[in-house]
């Protein structure tokens, strides 16, 4: 049996692991990372990148379709499109083909060495991997898990056949003419809205009595709009109950579900798209042989992303809610510089949540509701794109941008926007608040015009009672 022996051991090479290893490499450190598929994790193969793709060429294909139809408001005309799903597909896996080289550039360039494997831990500072070649020990003095998440099954709907997860959605290379989604949270409206756009009839089933639950109505009202424009029946407060028999389904399988009256009703589909949510992958990690404190079926992280044994740390969504890319390699950037010895924290209120749906959310710190739970008065300022130039010229007035702040300092506590193209205005939302903006610093920062950004001071001066243009 081989053996390693190293300073930092990181399992997973998803968004926060391959961040922690290459940042410990640039510090220096002796460091090995393992993982048992592809270089990249979730994120960039079966997640963020392949999914984005998608739904940009459901975004072409809508452009050129409303054309053909003739219903652009500003003349532009053109023949009736037509898709090559398995093409648009391989240009998608080449982009994930050429970040994970990427990845596997810089882990070489920080000096990390890379072991593909499944790692298993034997005690607090030893891990086997068995890997293709046999099983190597790898001993450290710092572990870190970063093994990341998967889609959760349901018991009664399992995957395989004609019950796709996200990473199946991600690989069809023929769009379904009947596609029912259950699930409506962000991954399900993301990939329901691109199928609907790409010709699917497509049902949203979900249990709750709102789509996109952790948002406010107002953020979701555009959404909701949106779909019943793609003509995307969704069915709230209701519940599935597994497949269709056989013998029911009108040339192909389907879903069986309650309504919010109570009632059964029979869904027809050629996909059964599942997405009730993700859990952490610890299978087989050997957890029991270590003294982890935990919170449900996620490993319980301090302040630092320390566990409960010393030397062991834990990054991403293994660690729970929220589940996003960016906050792992936010993690995994400190812990390399705390494994190093440098004096490092992080500042939770600064992640931002971003649905990619049609029109986009995005959402930074504190919502009303949740400044006003926590005991603060606010002033609350909102600008709506209708009133902005740019989206104007971008035919995409529908949303809004909205400031929350603390009535007396004026100190920003969250900031919320829905419209087309928001995701990119997350950045400047993240900076306010890590830097402690007031709504005085942002209404006082040109914003270049004509530009979607203009609503944010816009919105600011709202709050403050002079807002310029409504």
């Amino acid at each position: 049996m081989t053996e390693i022996t190293c300073k930092l051991l990181v399992i997973g090479a998803g968004p926060g692991g391959y961040v922690c290893a290459i940042r410990a490499g640039q510090l220096g450190i002796d460091t090995v990372i393992v993982e048992s598929t592809k270089l990249g994790g979730s994120c960039l193969n079966v997640g963020c990148i392949p999914s984005k793709a998608m739904i940009h060429v459901a975004e072409e294909f809508e452009k050129a379709a409303e054309a053909a139809a003739g219903k652009t408001p500003f003349g532009l005309t053109a023949a009736e499109p037509k898709l090559d799903l398995k093409q648009a597909v391989a240009w998608k896996d080449g982009i994930v083909q050429r970040l994970n080289n990427g990845v596997a550039g810089l882990l070489r360039k920080a000096k990390v060495k890379i072991v593909h494997g499944k790692a298993r831990f034997r005690d607090g500072k030893t891990v086997v991997v068995e890997t293709e070649t046999g099983p190597k020990t790898i001993q450290a003095e710092a572990i870190v898990i970063a093994t990341g998440s998967a889609p959760v099954e349901l018991p009664f709907l399992p995957f395989g056949g004609n019950v796709i997860s996200s990473t199946g959605a991600l690989a069809l290379t023929e769009v379904p003419k009947r596609l029912v989604v259950v699930g409506g949270g962000y991954i399900g409206l993301e990939l329901g809205t691109a199928f609907a756009k790409l010709g699917a009839n497509v049902t949203v089933v979900e249990a709750q009595d709102k789509i996109l639950p952790l948002y406010d109505a107002e953020l979701t009202g555009p959404i909701s709009k949106r779909l019943t424009a793609l003509g995307v029946e969704v069915l709230l407060g209701a519940k599935a109950l597994g497949p269709m028999p056989k013998s029911d389904a009108q040339k192909g399988d389907g879903l069986r579900i309650e309504t919010a009256d109570g009632k059964e009703r029979s869904l027809p589909a050629d996909k059964i798209l599942v997405t009730v949510g993700r859990k952490p992958v610890t299978d087989g990690l050997g957890l029991e042989n270590l003294v982890l404190d935990m919170d449900g079926r996620f490993i319980r992280i301090g302040e630092r992303c320390e566990t409960a044994m010393r030397g062991i740390y834990a990054i991403g969504d293994v660690t729970g809610e929220p589940m996003l890319a960016h906050r792992a390699m936010a993690q995994g950037e400190m812990v390399a510089e705390i494994v190093a010895g440098l004096p490092r924290a992080w500042d939770k209120r600064g992640i931002a949540a971003i649905c990619f749906t049609d029109p986009e959310i995005v959402s930074v710190g504190l919502s009303p509701e949740e400044a006003k739970r926590a005991g603060h008065e606010l002033k609350i300022g909102q600008f709506p794109f209708a009133a902005n130039g740019r989206a104007m010229t971008r035919h995409a007035e529908a949303g809004f941008v909205r400031v929350v702040a603390q009535a007396g300092s004026e100190l920003v506590l969250g900031i919320q926007a829905v419209g087309q193209g928001v995701s990119e205005l997350s950045a400047a939302f993240g900076l306010a608040i890590e830097m402690g903006a007031t709504l005085q610093d942002i209404a006082g920062t040109i914003h270049a015009h004509p530009t979607l950004g203009e609503a944010f001071p816009e919105a600011a001066m709202k709050a403050l009672g002079h807002a310029l243009h409504i």
